[in-house]
């Protein structure tokens, strides 16, 4: 299949799955599994954090780095388009007692200060204590600038609140910016990082602060569940994906670009043409019935999700070739 739904539809490939045949395992509950160790002290070294948490997923580590950072009552401000907001099942106030207070987000995916500024709670008994800053890069494709990040720092210590990434697809942003992950990283006291989208790992995410949030952390990941036993298998591909796939994330960006560009030329389609990086967006004309398209794709083996705005991403199992030939079936059935 050829599959544009989302970067975490990636198969690891031969390589990866031999690394994880033959990773050493034990018990990780009990800290006895080597293959996670090497991966959190691989992870602390590279990200120049003090500890690092394997997580099952993306969601986890976000939710394990809300919970650590506030108590039961507190808020954090994010966007209205954050993931750990919008798509991740409401577990900050579901699962840890924590109120969500979203802002806007501007069109370039970054929070206006003097909005946040004004959310912010005062200490009065009537309201939720505001304890954290949530940012997330990339954002809908976007990247935050660096400097927006240096600003979001001195925000954040002039208003003694924490400051914590989604860092899903912070490589991605680190890729667009010609910058090691640690320029954007270092402005922060927490963030969680995916394994299992452009990094091309199977399962997980890593979740990265200070020794005091790590062991908080810990704590509530086996509390939700999330103590697992010989993962060992699961951070050996976690490892692999951030020594091999990391460079290669600018080709998903390039056939992004290309992607556009030929999706661009069909009638009926609008494409934003701002880079994006491994993200397209469109909008499909009314006379375009875009649910029969995805069915008469995909049973050309073809994938994407059907809708009046589409976003198809690009990842390391799509290639040009890929993409002219979903051209080409688009092109054969508008």
């Amino acid at each position: 299949m050829i599959d544009f739904r989302s970067d975490t539809v990636t198969k690891p490939s031969k390589a990866m799955r031999d690394i994880m045949y033959n990773a050493p395992v034990g018990d990780d509950v009990y800290g006895d599994d080597e293959s996670v160790n090497q991966l959190e002290a691989y992870a602390c070294e590279r990200f120049e954090f003090s500890e690092a948490l394997f997580c099952s997923s993306g969601t986890q580590a976000n939710l394990l780095a809300l919970m650590a950072h506030c108590e039961r009552g507190d808020e954090y401000i994010c966007g209205q388009s954050a993931h750990n907001y919008k798509f991740e099942g409401g577990g900050a106030a579901v699962l840890g007692s924590i109120q969500p207070q979203p802002i806007e987000n501007e069109a370039d995916g970054t929070l206006c200060f003097n909005k946040i500024a004004a959310a912010i709670k005062p200490d009065d008994n009537h309201f939720a204590n505001t304890r954290l800053l949530s940012l997330e890069n990339t954002i809908g494709g976007k990247v935050l600038a660096l400097d927006y990040l240096a600003a979001a720092r001195k925000f954040v210590n002039q208003h003694s609140l924490s400051l914590h990434l989604d860092g899903a697809r912070a490589f991605n942003a680190a890729a667009d910016l010609n910058v090691d992950i640690t320029a954007i990283t270092q402005h922060f006291d927490s963030v969680s990082i995916c394994l299992s989208k452009g990094l091309g790992a199977p399962v997980g995410s890593l979740l990265l602060g200070s020794k005091a949030l790590i062991s908080k952390a810990r704590r509530w990941r086996k509390v939700l569940g999330g103590g697992m036993r010989q993962a060992g298998m699961l951070a050996a591909a976690g490892q692999y994906a951030l020594e091999h796939n990391v460079k290669r994330l600018s080709d998903d960006h390039a056939n992004a670009r290309y992607l556009a560009q030929q999706l661009s030329t069909l009638n009926g389609f609008n494409v934003n043409m701002k880079n994006t990086t491994n993200m397209v967006y469109a909008s499909c004309e009314p006379n375009i019935n875009i649910q029969q398209l995805a069915a008469n794709l995909k049973a050309q083996g073809i994938l994407f999700s059907p809708s009046k705005q589409l976003r198809l991403v690009t990842h390391l199992d799509i290639t040009k070739a890929d993409i002219d030939t979903f051209i080409k079936a688009l092109a054969a059935h508008i």
